[in-house]
């Protein structure tokens, strides 16, 4: 043995934990959204929750990822504990799964053998070249998820081989019969060692893969690895448990300590079932047999399974113990505080489900906005001061909702790398600050509202008229806005532009009016002084919505992201017929409002001009 076996050991170990890192990624990435969807239907019943925690671990490739997904979405207050429980069972027999696809190793045949196709010097090549081609075509971005996955399976494989290739070689120096020599009688060493591994590695699929590559050696019998097997399962669970109690509320650190108490409990039952038997004489047969990968991987999937049959039935005894072992926090007040706590770092390794967390926190955004935009509207004609509270209220959690989706963005930057998630936390961002500042408009219209009170002046009926038609189509571009986001919907983005022309327009009009009335003596210079602020912000909260409108159209189109300016201009220098058509229409539609309202003012309202307009 030299220097260059060992490294040739540690390159294939590299490669194969790239390897199930990489798909792994692809496939929480292809498959994290509707696995949220799922995980949020699922019913009370923990047979169907150990099910779908079996499945979705098989999928993924890692139990330790839906563990922690499960964790955010109780955090998050879309499954309970309780729900939970079945789900964890579930996850830790579904990571045996990988190591039945590793015990391909053990497939014999000639190069005229089907058997041969399954082969990891088969597999391995054929699924690099399938990746790179899917990777390469140019096809959206799930068959390049795809190709990810096959690359990721392809570089697993090649790096198993090369570790099979360098225990081979360390076999003939004794180097790994003296390793795994004696553990059968000392099943403490070899649990510590396989809880150590796990730690390590953090994740008891790579764990036991190793493993399954040392059986090449043909030193490893059953007696020697199965503490080494139980110890594994502790080492991963520790891991799950940090991640899981990272910025996380007491029912989310539930899910981590049901894990640990799981696992500990298939601790002592495996060791105390397993020495029994071998006492009674009952494993002889088996005891010092050599083991391979498959008997590896099949007496995981048994430990794990037959534990998780014999434990589930007292899945509510691990929710009792893990509830007075994490005490409750006291309740917050605010009502967003379940959109918050979605805002959790343990989605950071299924970037789908960390931007889902954002989105629904500006869809509450959007919607504070738009209330407050109504409920400012209306104080501008009867003012009270509960409607101002309430604007004043919502006001402050829109600011407390902008400043903790902002700050989780900038923590996700750092965890994630391709394109389509870079650009989703663009517009997010840019998003953010459109709906804050919504917002902030919704709130000054409110200051004008409390001025005009406070100093008793008010709006005449000409110009109240005026900003009851102007109030339309604010509504009516702020609904565009709404389902332009929403819904991703670039149609609806589209009709914002012509609308917004229309809004300069209008605005011009009325300051044009409001001019008249002051010089016919109609108008107070303080009332007028509000009106032309009133319709600056009018003016700002439709060039916001068409911020919001471009960004979105600029998202649906790839191809526009870098002309975002010439956009614009092409659509007003009047060579858009469809923009023409509907500007000329929503015109027309708001200026005939404008129009049918009476010029003069009634006698009543002239004695009443000193102090309004």
């Amino acid at each position: 043995m030299n220097i260059f076996n060992v490294l040739s050991l540690l390159g294939g170990l590299a490669m194969f934990l790239y390897g199930m890192r990489m798909m792994g990624d692809a496939l929480k990435e292809s498959s994290s959204g509707t696995l949220k969807k799922v995980m949020g239907k699922v019913t009370n019943t923990p047979i169907k929750a150990f099910f779908l925690g079996l499945l979705m671990t098989a999928i993924i490739q890692s139990s330790t990822a839906t563990i922690v997904i499960t964790s955010g979405l109780v955090g998050a207050g879309i499954i309970s504990v309780h729900q939970s429980l079945g789900i964890i069972i579930g996850a830790n027999v579904g990571t045996t799964v990988t190591g039945q696809i590793i015990r391909l190793l053990d497939l014999n045949g000639d190069s005229t053998s089907i058997l041969q196709l399954f082969k990891p010097s088969t597999l391995a090549p054929l699924a690099l070249i399938i990746g790179i081609v899917m990777i390469m075509s140019g096809r959206p971005k799930r068959m390049k998820n795809v190709g990810q996955i096959a690359i990721g399976f392809g570089i697993l494989f090649s790096g198993l081989m090369n570790m099979t290739g360098a225990v081979s070689t360390l076999t003939e120096t004794g180097i790994v019969e003296k390793l795994f020599s004696g553990l059968g009688e000392n099943p403490l060493i070899g649990y510590l060692i396989g809880a150590g591994v796990a730690f390590v590695l953090q994740s008891s699929s790579a764990t036991i893969g190793v493993l399954q590559a040392f059986s090449i050696s043909g030193q490893l019998t059953f007696g020697a690895i199965y503490a080494v097997l139980v110890g594994i399962y502790l080492g991963d669970c520790v891991t799950t448990a940090i991640v899981c109690n990272i910025g996380a509320k007491p029912d989310a650190k539930r899910v981590g300590v049901v894990n640990i108490l799981f696992n500990l409990s298939e601790t002592v039952l495996i060791l105390t079932v397993v020495n029994i038997l071998h006492k009674a004489g009952l494993l002889d047969s088996i005891w010092s047999q050599t083991i391979n990968s498959g008997g590896i991987a099949n007496t995981n999937t048994v430990f794990n399974l037959s534990c998780a049959l014999l434990m589930l039935p007292f899945v509510g005894v691990y929710e009792r113990i893990s509830s007075k072992l994490v005490k409750d926090e006291p309740v917050a007040e605010s009502p967003y505080s379940e959109k918050i706590n979605a805002l959790n770092p343990v989605f950071f390794s299924t970037p789908a489900l960390a931007f889902n967390a954002c989105y629904e926190i500006l869809q509450e955004m959007f919607q504070l906005a738009n209330t407050n935009m109504s409920r400012s509207f209306d104080l501008l004609v009867n003012y009270n001061e509960e409607t101002a509270d309430a604007i004043t209220l919502d006001e402050g959690h829109l600011d407390v909702l902008t400043d903790k989706v902002s700050n989780y963005l900038v923590q996700i930057s750092g965890h994630i790398s391709a394109p389509y998630h870079l650009e989703l936390m663009n517009y997010y961002y840019n998003i953010i600050t459109e709906f804050e500042r919504l917002g902030d408009h919704a709130t000054n219209i409110m200051e004008i509202a409390a001025d005009m009170k406070q100093n008793e002046l008010c709006f005449s009926e000409t110009a109240l008229e005026e900003l009851k038609v102007c109030r339309e189509l604010i509504e009516s571009i702020l609904s565009y806005a709404g389902e332009a986001f929403y819904r991703c919907n670039a149609a609806a983005a589209q009709h914002i532009e012509p609308l917004e022309e229309v809004v300069d327009d209008l605005v011009n009009a009325l300051k044009q009016n409001h001019l008249d009335r002051l010089r016919n003596g109609r108008c107070s210079i303080l009332a007028g002084i509000e009106f032309l602020n009133l319709l600056s912000d009018v003016e700002r909260i439709s060039d916001i919505c068409s911020n919001v409108g471009v960004a979105t159209v600029a998202r649906v189109t790839p191809e526009m992201r870098h002309e975002v300016h010439d956009y614009v201009s092409m659509l007003h220098s009047g060579n858009n017929e469809s923009f023409n058509k509907e500007y000329r229409e929503a015109h027309d539609r708001y200026f005939s409002l404008l129009n049918a309202i009476p010029t003069a003012e009634a006698a009543a309202d002239g004695g009443a001009s000193q102090k309004g307009m």
